[in-house]
């Protein structure tokens, strides 16, 4: 064991469970689309890509007016708002408070689009879309979690499983979030519970192998974190965030020849990230591998 590189790694600037979303930027969790175009026919934009997850609708007579709101604010935030509000005005409903709170994401205006994003929720369960107001909470929660209120985030999460969210991928990464947002006000207890009902519900997601992993070294469970990175690893193996991880939990476990490898993979894999300078600061710490003769 390198024990000043051990203890290094609990105050370490990059902690998968508390950063964003790791390989998801923050916009992509409050935006419903980064492409303009709109899925065809009856896929909702922000709909799960999973499989085993229904399609929810957008009428024929929402589908256009709505994507182009969401074209502007791709272009630019600010002219995004003002055609969002402006066609709210003309009736255009909850999906235009969802494209409202979309162009103040692309902003990064997190408060107001943590607020668009939940009367959005509230106008979409008043109109009997449940499936749509449970996405659009996830994303007020999201919202909330970027712009730094962790326990709104929690309560937005939790609206958004109250509402039925499909069994799935969906309903996985809502869990997911919901421990993001756990952690961070320090519930490792119910963060532990999300991300086992989030493995459950998403057996192939890496994320959730890979934060359980992470929450898992933090809490001492050293077996679970070298089960779960070993699972995340073989869900994806070109992961910077995986091989970070993968080494973080090795040189705790004194396997610093795997910790090594796992670092210069990071580094290998994506050297200008966060996930890379820290994997490059982490070996710059490692004695120098000897030799083999």
């Amino acid at each position: 064991m390198i024990l000043p590189l051990a203890l290094m790694l609990a105050p370490q600037a990059y902690d998968p469970e508390i950063e964003a979303i790791l390989r998801r930027p923050k916009q992509e969790k409050t935006q419903p689309a980064l492409a303009p175009a709109l899925p065809p026919s009856d896929q909702s934009p922000g709909a799960p890509a999973d499989a085993s997850a229904p399609a929810l609708p957008v009428p024929p007579e929402i589908a256009g007016p709505f994507q182009a709101c969401l074209d502007t604010a791709i272009d630019s935030p600010d002219a995004g708002i003002a055609a969002a509000n402006d066609w709210r005005l003309k009736g255009g409903g909850f999906y235009a408070r969802h494209c409202l709170g979309f162009a103040y994401a692309r902003a990064e205006r997190w408060a107001p689009a943590m607020v668009a994003f939940q009367q959005a929720a509230e106008e979409a369960e008043r109109a009997g879309a449940m499936q749509q107001s449970a996405q659009l909470w996830a994303q007020a929660g999201n919202a909330a979690l970027a712009g730094g209120d962790a326990a709104k985030a929690r309560d937005h999460f939790d609206a958004a499983l109250a509402r039925g969210l499909p069994d799935g991928m969906a309903k996985g990464e809502v869990q997911l979030d919901r421990a993001r947002a756990l952690v961070a006000i320090n519930d490792l207890i119910g963060a532990r519970d999300s991300i086992d009902a989030a493995l459950d519900q998403a057996p192939r997601d890496p994320l959730g192998w890979l934060l359980s992993a992470t929450l898992a070294r933090r809490t001492g469970e050293m077996a679970l974190a070298q089960a779960h990175i070993a699972r995340a690893v073989q869900l994806s193996p070109d992961d910077a965030a995986v091989a970070l991880e993968e080494g973080n939990i090795a040189i705790l476990t004194d396997h610093e020849d795997i910790a090594r490898a796992a670092w210069q993979r990071a580094v290998r894999l994506a050297p200008a990230s966060v996930e890379g300078r820290a994997a490059a600061d982490n070996l710059s710490r490692l004695p120098a591998a000897t030799p083999i003769n």
